[in-house]
């Protein structure tokens, strides 16, 4: 008689309270585990937290990028079912198109045959406007992603614990930093020891100290950026946004219509100085969250640039036809990007004992993913 393989029940340890963590918490539960999961933070306050809150299937590049990203957002409306605290929502993306070279981007795009996997379809205007009627700024199409999602970045990772913690089989420890990891063992800097039969190592952008002694120089490289927030927008945006900087940004509009843009459509002064997209996406109180900026060059500063924000103020107001309202929450955020693109560096640094980061700006969307790829892989 054949079947699935008797799985053996063990404890796992994993260090990092952001969201990719927590998925990895999340899989190594649902297959019937006991996790302890270890922060060092009194709450996670990472990119985790500091991001769109995207489930962002735009713009992957073909191959294992897209597949992942599509794994993920099947995950992400199931765990969303079962966590309504996430704030999950099918709401899809709009990414207006302002410029004729803008346009020939999305035109090439869409002939490269990748549309119906990624649930996406160019767009004229009119039918632009009918999915999300706030953009009422000129534009010359749209391209209409059917399947990218939204959750609440603020509130993920509590809403996650929280239904963990009602399982029984899960421990959180936060406010405790783990000096040392060895094989079945972590030890935090209150001198408890945590034992484990899996450790899996999270640490977001802390690429030194813990990092640095298990696994040393990772090909991983960290990106700072700046993002905002507003006061309720007083209508409903029924799509998250994007302009037409992100087909510059993401690696899937590359092509000769991509390249003639950068050429003959150069950006403002600002956003080529700062590498800026724009992204918003409405948070549940009606608020709106706008990015981003991207600096790659370490030590980064330690203020946040005025200039980007006018910049995005006024690239939203144009889109939207309207003023925008008025800016609550200002603030900066550093991530992991894996050096060779791919989805994350995932490595076994000893027996027993994973590391995981560099994400990119993918972390939000790709985790349910990630996390599932590693359980799988270690047989858990």
């Amino acid at each position: 008689m054949t079947g699935r393989p008797t799985i053996v029940h063990v404890r796992i340890v994993v260090i990092g309270g952001g969201v990719l963590g927590t998925m990895h918490a999340w899989h190594a539960v649902e297959r019937g585990h006991e996790v302890v999961q270890i922060e060092r933070e009194a709450d996670s306050r990472g990119a985790s937290l500091r991001n769109f809150g995207l489930v962002w299937v735009s713009g992957r590049p073909a191959g294992r990028g897209l597949q992942i990203a599509l794994r993920a957002r099947t995950l992400w409306e199931r765990i969303g079912g079962r966590v309504p605290g996430l704030g999950f929502r099918a709401n899809g993306s709009l990414t207006v198109l302002r410029t004729p070279g803008e346009l020939a981007v999305a035109q090439e795009f869409a002939q490269g045959g990748s549309l119906d996997s990624r649930g996406t379809r160019l767009v004229d205007p009119e039918e632009a406007r009918t999915v999300n009627p706030a953009l009422r700024g000129p534009m010359l199409g749209a391209l209409w992603c059917e399947r990218d999602a939204a959750v609440e970045p603020r509130v993920a990772q509590r809403e996650l614990r929280a239904h963990l913690l009602a399982g029984g089989r899960y421990t959180w420890l936060p406010g405790r930093e783990v000096r040392h990891v060895d094989t079945g063992v972590a030890v935090d800097d209150h001198g408890d020891r945590h034992h484990g039969d899996v450790i899996i190592v999270c640490p977001g952008a802390a690429l030194s100290g813990l990092v640095r002694e298990l696994a040393g120089p990772i090909p991983v490289r960290r990106v700072r950026l700046q993002m905002m927030q507003t006061a309720p927008l007083g209508e409903r945006l029924t799509t998250s946004v994007a302009d037409g900087d992100s087909l510059r940004y993401y690696p899937a509009y590359a092509g000769p219509a991509l390249e003639r843009l950068v050429e003959t459509e150069p950006q403002p002064e600002v956003a080529a100085h700062h590498r800026m997209q724009l992204l918003m996406v409405q948070r549940a109180d009606g608020g709106l969250t706008i990015g981003d900026t991207h600096a790659y060059a370490e030590p980064f500063d330690f203020d946040v640039a005025t200039e980007p924000y006018d910049h995005l103020e006024t690239r939203v107001a144009e889109l939207l036809g309207r003023p925008l309202p008025s800016v609550r929450r200002r603030w900066a955020g550093v991530y992991a990007q894996a050096d060779d693109g791919d989805v994350v560096y995932r490595r076994r640094v000893s027996d027993g004992v994973w590391l995981l980061t560099g994400t990119g700006g993918g972390g939000m969307t790709c985790s349910p993913a990630i996390a599932e790829e590693t359980v799988e892989e270690l047989g858990l």
